[in-house]
């Protein structure tokens, strides 16, 4: 659609310097526990992988468990009292316990080795779920939405933020079910080695929970507002590498770079902090650790003193106490990653939960049975409350009219098409087609009904042919053909080496303005659409060429309702009624000679434009 450059205009995507989107609390996540919820929901949806995970880390569980009691009696062996008080080593009990060490070993790396294949692939099949869902949703947004929301930032949810996801399922999920299981596993262990002992063990947790807190509290608002902010670095690249001719023209590439390095200079500064709390929650835990540690070995050594329990009861507590604290410790290393990822899954997942273009049908509407008369009726809009952009706006266009729509920029000429093509809904007033109510009926049939040929033409990097089907994918070659006959575009492409087989670089860099005017024509075309909308279709190209595309679009409009919205006013001369357009309402209509006579606003308008005046 054409742009207009003031408040009655589709609103625009936020300035860089406040963020995509919707304005959002970067202190903390706005529902943790409900996205963790709901990532919970896509992991479970590999049941059987899922399952497996756990059961291989349920026998690495145990094995770990097992190796420290295995040790300890084989340290217990090396020093055997026999009956007159001498001390031996059992070497048959030593060497069946460090036989069985070392098959626990083996084990545990086999295993180990499986739980890496189990969390890949469970990594890779809840982000390929979230993906096509993401994707899925995405294509069913209402244009509104796009229009509020970076585009660069919405890339950036489907790549970083669902990498993040990613990364922190094959990493982190495994360690976090050995944790729990090791943590009970432990305990229940410790308690059956020596309750006192455990007790002191457990009492560094309370110093541990204090300190954690603090930290995850402070490390949790920089990676949310990291993951923000590189939305927001995404947006800006995108920006100006899809508008890089714009930059260069107005020689504002430091301008680009230095609004680069400004967002680039707060992400690094947020990353820096959420590093530097994350990179302290490991070695805080591991001293807190140590502590507990230390008290065991303490204690321990005088309750082996007294005689209660054996050097190999302490060595294997010991580690017990370590397998205890480690888990808690790999959680706090962790951290960063799942704050990480709950961030990006945030993000994810408020544009999963966004309202999607309500496709319920009340009426029965099908676009082969459409004849093309359209009334507005008392239609009021507006994008931004309070600043309507239609005002009780009223036109009547009969089948096969050829409608002309003008006005100045700003006075609501694209909006109308916004509405008719429902990418917009009113406020008040309704739209009809046949007598049909179109707000009730379904946007894809309506949609169906409809063809058009924008100021800016939107290629894919396809070949020419598939370009053109995308008007009817299901089109044979002749009918194809027969399309591009009609919109003159197959005279320059019989010239092109590879005819129709030939591939377009991404938006079509590789043809004239011209010739991808063409083949949106040929496209429109094709669909064979009951309803033609041309929104500035020759404003952007030469004198010359656009008297080729208006032969071409002479054979589209035949028998068919068109709408055109045009500033060069010499295009519309032939249109069977011209309508005047100015804030938001039709002062004038009439043919291009009934309007001339009447020396009212087209008037003006036509005097200007001919006279050299910008209208």
């Amino acid at each position: 659609m054409s742009a207009n450059n003031n408040t009655q205009n589709p609103p625009p995507i936020r300035p860089m310097n406040r963020g995509p989107g919707p304005v959002m609390n970067v202190e903390k996540p706005q529902d943790a526990i409900g996205t963790l919820k709901k990532l919970i929901k896509y992991i479970g949806s590999s049941k059987s992988i899922f399952i497996g995970l756990i059961l291989i880390m349920l026998v690495i569980t145990v094995l770990n468990l097992a190796a420290p009691s295995l040790q300890q009696r084989a340290i217990d062996s090396i020093s055997v009292k026999n009956e007159s008080g001498s001390s031996y080593v059992d070497f048959a009990v030593l060497g069946y316990n460090l036989t069985l060490l070392v098959g626990v070993y083996l084990l545990n790396a086999i295993f180990t080795y499986g739980q890496g294949i189990f969390s890949a692939r469970l990594s890779q099949y809840t982000v390929q779920k979230m993906r096509k869902d993401l994707f899925a949703k995405l294509v069913r947004l209402p244009i509104k939405y796009t229009d509020t929301h970076q585009h660069g930032d919405l890339m950036s949810r489907m790549t970083n933020d669902v990498e993040n996801i990613s990364n922190t399922i094959s990493q982190s999920i495994g360690s976090l079910i050995s944790s729990v299981l090791t943590v009970i596993g432990s305990f229940i262990i410790m308690l059956c080695y020596s309750p006192l002992l455990t007790l002191i063990s457990v009492s560094t947790i309370i110093l541990t929970v204090i300190v954690s807190g603090f930290m995850s509290k402070n490390m949790r608002k920089y990676f949310v507002k990291q993951q923000k902010l590189l939305g927001e670095l995404n947006g800006h690249i995108e920006e100006t590498v899809s508008g890089y001719r714009t930059v260069v023209a107005y020689n504002k590439q430091n301008d680009a770079a230095e609004k680069f390095d400004s967002i680039s200079s707060e992400l690094k500064t947020a990353g820096i902090k959420a590093q530097i709390f994350s990179g302290a929650m490991g070695p805080s835990m591991n001293v807190i650790s140590n502590i507990g540690f230390l008290l065991v070995a303490v204690f321990g050594g005088k309750l082996a003193f007294d005689g209660i329990i054996t050097i190999g009861t302490i060595q294997a507590f010991i580690l017990y106490t370590k397998q205890f604290s480690r888990p808690i410790n790999e959680i706090a290393n962790q951290y960063a990653m799942i704050q990480t990822a709950i961030a990006g899954a945030e993000r994810v997942f408020e544009i999963m939960s966004a309202e999607t273009e309500n496709e319920a049908a009340e009426l029965e509407f099908k676009a082969e049975n459409v004849n093309g008369n359209i009334k507005f009726n008392d239609i009021c809009f507006s994008y931004v409350p309070e600043k309507p952009v239609l005002r009780n706006f009223n036109l009547e266009i009969k089948q096969g009219e050829k409608i002309a729509i003008v006005g100045a920029t700003g006075s609501g000429k694209t909006t109308v098409v916004n509405l008719l093509t429902r990418f917009y809904e009113q406020n008040s007033g309704t739209i009809s087609i046949d007598g049909i109510d179109i707000s009730k009926v379904s946007k894809s049939e309506l949609r169906r009904s409809i063809a058009i040929v924008l100021q800016d033409t939107i290629l894919f990097n396809d070949t020419i042919a598939q370009n053109i089907r995308y008007g009817n994918l299901e089109a044979d070659n002749d009918a194809l053909i027969f399309a591009s006959e009609s919109a003159n575009a197959d005279t320059f492409i019989d010239r092109l080496p590879q005819g129709y087989e030939t591939i377009l670089s991404e938006s079509g860099g590789n043809l004239s303005q011209g010739q991808r005017q063409l083949l949106s024509i040929a496209r429109a075309v094709l669909k064979d659409p009951k309803i033609l909308i041309l929104d500035e279709a020759t404003s952007s190209v030469d004198t010359r060429t656009e008297m080729h595309i208006q032969s071409a679009m002479v054979a589209l409009m035949k028998n068919r309702t068109s709408l055109i919205i045009a500033h060069r006013l010499s295009t519309i001369r032939d249109a069977d009624k011209i309508v005047v357009v100015d804030n938001g309402q039709v002062i004038e209509s009439g043919s291009h000679d009934e309007l001339i006579k009447n020396h009212g606003a087209y008037f003006r308008l036509y005097q200007n434009q001919f006279e050299g005046i910008a209208t």
